[in-house]
């Protein structure tokens, strides 16, 4: 009797806007187009949503203050972000995505990944659908998008950037392990400039020199995410594409170098509702519940969070209402913290926000 035959691996495309909010605006006003572009609203609080790739040459970064952006770029032009716009574009570019399949998991208005192991638009290859999808996007919307193919989410993703801007790179089964292995591993997601300085002091510098490290090691120093490195060092992601996956919550959160009292947290929170803002406006959901979030010196997590009669309507808003939610945390005033976030959750889409508006609105 003949073995059942495994199944055959996915093809997945990970398809990344170039400079999204940024290229939108430099389609619709032309006077903007090869000039540096920062999308975000001036003042001492705000952050880039997005920049061109005539600012990024200058250093400006997207969550960057918007005034270390003015600093590194002058000449830049700032504009305020419009995104009624951006989500008009995103839904063109959807459509386009459905055309050849309909597992799409959007990850937000500029990037989503597709599974294309069975195109339904019969094209022969994962590649020839990410150029396919490449190319109409550029037709219809004016705009370009780069694309990763690979076997896994993870490996898409990475595949994605590699050839930024307008750019397409495949990474076939039997590329894998050579490509991973000189890749600095802070190119795994996950693995920030603190968990990478941990690794480095650990003698692992590449994704090669972590694949020689056994999962129980991992496991010991870093938990369930020394799991997660020890899978994708070896190039493993068994996570399916996911469509039609409604936003929960949104978050941020910072590790300071050192211990601060709960008085002197007021910057790092404002700092961190703007980022939440930011990324709260890559869906089309409305977010009702703000979440302070602390962690003590001694590593004790503390929750706080309100939920208004009328969602947040601005990064200042969300902002107000998590300082505000300090009040709530009855700790000695000696208590020291080490981290800080800012969430936004109980996400619904706004149709549902408008009709409970209505319902209990005073007739």
């Amino acid at each position: 009797m003949n073995p059942e035959a495994a199944p055959a691996p996915r093809k997945i495309i990970h398809v990344d806007m170039d400079a999204f909010y940024a290229s939108v605006e430099q389609r619709d006003d032309p006077s903007l187009r090869g000039r540096p572009v920062v999308v975000a609203w001036r003042g001492a609080r705000s952050v880039v949503c997005a920049a061109s790739y005539e600012a990024r040459k200058f250093g400006v970064r997207s969550a960057m203050p918007a005034l270390r952006a003015e600093r590194l770029c002058p000449d830049a032009v700032f504009v305020p972000p419009d995104f009624v716009r951006y989500k008009a574009a995103s839904r063109q570019v959807r459509q386009i995505m459905l055309a050849h399949t309909d597992l799409v998991e959007p990850l937000s208005l500029d990037e989503a990944y597709l599974d294309v192991t069975e195109p339904k638009s019969g094209l022969p290859s994962a590649t020839a659908v990410a150029e396919a999808v490449r190319a109409r996007i550029r037709e219809e919307t004016s705009l370009t998008a780069s694309a990763g193919v690979a076997p896994n989410k993870f490996l898409a993703k990475i595949a994605s950037d590699w050839r930024k801007p307008d750019g397409l790179f495949v990474i076939r089964p039997h590329q894998v392990e050579a490509f991973l292995t000189p890749l600095p591993v802070g190119r795994i997601p996950g693995v920030g400039k603190v968990m990478q300085g941990k690794l480095e002091a650990l003698g692992i510098a590449t994704v090669g020199d972590l694949r020689q490290r056994p999962l129980e090691e991992l496991q010991q120093r870093f938990g369930s995410f020394g799991a997660s490195l020890y899978r994708r060092a070896r190039g493993i992601d068994e996570r399916p594409v996911e469509p039609d996956q409604p936003v929960q919550s949104v978050s941020s959160e910072d590790t300071f170098a050192e211990d601060l009292p709960l008085e002197a947290l007021e910057p790092a929170i404002r700092d961190l509702a703007a980022k939440t803002w930011q990324a709260a406006g890559k869906t089309e959901r409305v977010g009702r519940t703000v979440v302070l979030k602390l962690k003590t010196a001694q590593f004790r997590i503390l929750t706080r969070s309100h939920t208004p009669d009328a969602a947040p309507d601005s990064a200042e808003a969300l902002a107000a209402i998590a300082v505000a939610l300090r009040e709530r945390v009855a700790m000695p005033a000696s208590t020291r913290y080490r981290l800080v976030g800012v969430g936004l959750s109980g996400f619904r889409d706004p149709e549902e926000t408008a009709s409970q508006a209505d319902l209990f609105a005073t007739r």
